[in-house]
């Protein structure tokens, strides 16, 4: 059987790379990111877009930079004309700011190249209940499967393969 897959949202790799936070959730969801790379990221394959990787160089360049790294042997997904448009879509459904335009495109690609999981530590726009309850709406208005929108924690298996129907 193939191994899930998995668009990694650009927190991730922000959490994989900041300096330790003095902000004890924070600091929590930076160790929790790093054990999910260190002991499951080998039970997925592992997306991200162009998007992504736009995001990731911005602010603080050796921060950029160790950000970078960890995209190394990931695969880049391409931009299609539906992206865009399905962002819209989505934006106005779910009735979010159109500051969560990056939200939605990064919702976009998952949905699009039908990722099984959209990794993030976005809980304001991806991973919040009240977003994934309007989601199973959006689902059946598109006829196309949306990702199970997970942080890392959620994700974690104790580092054993689980197998997904």
């Amino acid at each position: 059987m193939e191994k899930p897959t998995v668009y990694i949202e650009t927190t991730i790799l922000s959490y994989l790379a900041a300096r330790p936070s003095r902000d004890i959730i924070v600091l929590a969801h930076q160790q929790i990111t790093r054990d999910w790379w260190e002991l499951e990221r080998k039970n997925y394959n592992l997306y991200i877009s162009e998007m992504v990787l736009g995001e990731i160089i911005k602010g603080d360049i050796e921060a950029a930079k160790r950000r970078k790294l960890f995209t190394e042997g990931i695969s880049i997904l391409d931009t299609s004309d539906t992206i865009p448009n399905l962002a819209r879509r989505l934006i106005e459904f779910l009735n979010l700011p159109r500051s969560a335009e990056p939200d939605a495109l990064h919702l976009s690609y998952s949905i699009e190249y039908e990722m099984d999981y959209l990794l993030t530590w976005n809980c304001s726009h991806l991973a919040n209940g009240f977003i994934i309850s309007k989601l199973k709406k959006f689902e059946l208005e598109i006829l196309h499967s949306i990702p199970v929108i997970v942080t890392p924690e959620e994700l974690m298996t104790g580092g054993e393969r689980i197998e997904v129907d």
